[in-house]
């Protein structure tokens, strides 16, 4: 990766969709202008989560992350984060493919929100059943 380049790369989870921007700095994490702690809120499950990908491949003090997430909450935003960094890491050197994928980050999490039925009340609840 050459000096001042800009890696781009989207990760998308249930409605979340991440624009992942890697350059290089000192492993900071930005997401919609803010810092990512300030984003989550006081969750260090989620901070693992989203650090994943960079502290498998050891780039975790390489690359500063600019993040603009939309859609989803902020569980969901982070998955797409995740899968964002996965995917920038892997154009930066093609060699992290074997250790992001046995970990299962570059596989989209095809999982959304099944959409409501007629006749009942969400998608699968129906409506309380009366004999008499």
């Amino acid at each position: 990766m050459a000096e001042n380049k800009e890696i781009l790369a989207t990760g998308r989870r249930k409605s979340s969709i991440a624009v992942v921007k890697l350059v290089r700095g000192k492993g900071r994490i930005f997401v919609n202008g803010r810092k990512l702690l300030d984003h989550i809120g006081n969750k260090p499950a989620i901070e693992m989560m989203v650090y994943r990908p960079l502290v498998l491949t050891e780039n975790q003090d390489k690359y500063d992350v600019i993040v603009k997430a939309v859609g989803g909450g902020t569980v969901s935003q982070a998955g797409a984060i995740r899968h964002g960094i996965a995917r920038a890491l892997l154009k930066v050197n093609e060699e992290y493919k074997t250790v992001l994928k046995a970990e299962g980050l570059l596989t989209r999490d095809a999982r959304v929100k099944e959409r409501k039925k007629y006749g009942r009340k969400r998608a699968r609840k129906r409506f309380q059943f009366s004999k008499r």
